[in-house]
């Protein structure tokens, strides 16, 4: 966005090559947006004191279609699947982010690798500094350094320390979007581990989330607990409410184990249909009568202990306050420094709402730090 204005643009990245993380997110077949109603597409977007129309804003400026259409421009053609998410035909990362670079070096970007920022000193004209003992000039900076997975990527989350020394204040990065810990007994690890639950509501307080669990050594995953990820943390005893039959009643299991005197779980797992993964969690204990067996069917209460490490989490949350920023994403102590992405305090769930956040935060930063150095008439460095 910058570069397009005719503005010199110098990249730099800590790693040996750019686009890492963008990589690693291809495993998945690049999920790069969502198809679903507008409207819905920008309440996804949350974090403390968050501005109440930015997303709207954001995502005005620089659309799920529009992403798509940045795609199709570069010549890659994407498609919408079944579940409302966008990716590319060839399900891969790599020859989008071929083509991506090829334009920005066509728009004069000057690439610049093993450069990982270490500090900024104020100034007049800022002065970058890097590990490599480098020190570089430049009256703009962007800085999109991600929040604080996948570490090995280099969105490490050190840039906290670099910020923090410049007055600006952050929330602690936390995993999102992650797995959470429970200590499942042996019988129902070896029942039912690495096997889906399909189709439940499960609620976090008042929260609920639609959708699939998977039960893994340490505890579960899923989209639902990661959509839920928010509201766990903000619990003293973090639990999930899991209905593993949300289109029956109570009453209406009832009517199906009308004549059943014994054996109620066995039974109930030929009547009403339940997966194995099912059977094993309400295994753990013994029912003597179907009318409390529905009832953990339909309210099974599972207490987690933590979530995962930040390492493993798809995202983060955390970052810096939206109270340090303006609307131009610019920061209010450093003018001239606009953020975009995972480093600013937002979440959102998967489903290509992360991939669209960080676009239009990109999208927003590259426009307001071209217009930025235009209006303040600025002579831009070499």
């Amino acid at each position: 966005m910058a570069s397009a204005t005719g503005i010199p643009v110098a990249l730099f990245d800590g790693k040996p090559s750019v686009g890492r993380k963008f990589l690693v997110a291809g495993k998945g077949g690049l999920n790069i947006t969502h198809g679903e109603a507008f409207e819905k597409f920008t309440t996804r977007y949350s974090g403390p004191d968050q501005p109440p129309a930015l997303w709207h804003e954001l995502l005005t400026d620089f659309s799920p279609s529009a992403l798509r259409e940045w795609a199709a421009d570069l010549g890659v053609e994407t498609f919408q699947a079944t579940s409302g998410r966008v990716y590319p035909k060839a399900l891969k990362a790599a020859p989008l982010l071929r083509r991506w670079v090829d334009r920005l070096k066509s728009q004069g970007t000057t690439f610049h690798m093993k450069h990982k920022l270490t500090g900024i000193t104020r100034g007049p004209v800022y002065q970058l500094h890097f590990s490599n003992g480098e020190t570089l000039q430049a009256h703009a900076i962007i800085l999109a350094l991600g929040g604080g997975s996948w570490p090995q990527t280099g969105s490490d989350g050190e840039w906290t320390s670099i910020l923090e020394t410049l007055g600006i204040a952050h929330c602690p990065l936390v995993p999102a979007n992650c797995g959470w810990e429970h200590p499942w007994p042996e019988k129902v690890l070896t029942a039912a581990e690495g096997q889906p639950l399909k189709n439940l509501h499960v609620r976090a307080g008042d929260q609920l989330a639609i959708g699939e669990l998977m039960l893994t050594q340490y505890g579960l995953e899923g989209g639902t607990i990661y959509a839920l990820g928010a509201a766990l943390r903000a619990m003293e005893n973090p639990a999930i409410t899991i209905d593993f039959k949300p289109t029956f009643t109570h009453e209406q299991l009832l009517r199906k184990m009308e004549s059943v005197r014994r054996n109620f779980l066995d039974e109930a797992r030929i009547r009403w249909k339940l997966s194995p993964p099912a059977h094993a969690i309400l295994s753990r204990k013994t029912w003597n009568d179907a009318t409390s067996l529905a009832h953990e069917v339909k309210h099974c209460v599972i207490p987690l202990t933590q979530p995962r490490p930040i390492e493993e989490a798809i995202s983060s949350a955390g970052g810096i306050c939206w109270k340090e920023l303006d609307e131009n994403l610019m920061l209010k102590k450093l003018p001239g420094i606009f953020l975009a992405g995972e480093m600013i305090d937002w979440e959102a769930p998967t489903g290509g709402y992360l991939m669209q956040g960080c676009f239009a935060t990109g999208t927003r930063a590259g426009k307001k730090a071209a217009a930025w150095l235009t209006h303040q008439d600025r002579e831009v460095l070499p």
